[in-house]
């Protein structure tokens, strides 16, 4: 399998953390992103979105590093890191869209603006971060991991971000409990960081 990859995007970084902790083998395919080479063939042959990460598996091609996750843990990665019951999937599923909608618009928007110097409503991310933190943090004070009582593809989609924050001037001071699920995600076996975690 390959991944069409960017060291540091979190959503590269999503696929990679799976990938290690639960022990799937990925060829890694550096992208040329400040050169614009994810914006024209022959990437674009393979994600007309112009985006990272792809995935290849065989005849296989998929792009989002959301549908990536699941294929992963359905087809590799078993119902240790993604349940087939309907409640399980369901409670995975709803902290995938997490990571895509407040997460990604709140402190994934902080660190595009401070890191990579994007033009977007630094303040609106600001506010973003500030909701979706406090709601992780009331959810953690009771549960150690986000979607079942042990590890799955929810915490891999949620914790590059959230483990990032500080690159985009969002501090995890007030927020002890995501502080511990921070490290309990990086005592897991297998786990691997990037650049910034």
């Amino acid at each position: 399998m390959k991944l069409h990859d960017l060291t540091l995007s979190g959503n590269c970084y999503k696929v990679r953390l799976l990938a290690a902790l639960a022990g799937i083998e990925l060829e890694l395919v550096p992208v040329d992103f400040m050169g614009g080479a994810h914006k024209r063939a022959p990437h674009t042959d393979l994600n007309p979105w112009g985006e990272l990460p792809v995935l290849e598996d065989g005849d296989v091609v998929l792009r989002d590093s959301q549908a990536i996750l699941v294929y992963l843990g359905a087809r590799y990665a078993g119902e240790q890191w993604l349940p087939r019951d309907p409640l399980g999937l369901a409670t995975v599923m709803q902290w995938l869209s997490t990571a895509a909608n407040e997460i990604q618009h709140g402190p994934g928007a902080a660190r595009l603006v401070d890191k990579f110097g994007y033009v977007l409503d630094k303040a609106d991310a600001l506010r973003r971060a500030e909701r979706i933190l406090g709601l992780l943090e009331q959810h953690l004070a009771h549960n150690d991991w986000l979607a079942l009582q042990h590890p799955t593809i929810a915490d891999c989609a949620v914790f590059p971000y959230v483990a990032l924050s500080h690159e985009g001037g969002v501090s995890l001071a007030d927020y002890p409990q995501v502080r511990a699920w921070i490290d309990r995600v990086k005592a897991l076996p297998g786990f691997v960081g990037m650049p910034g975690v």
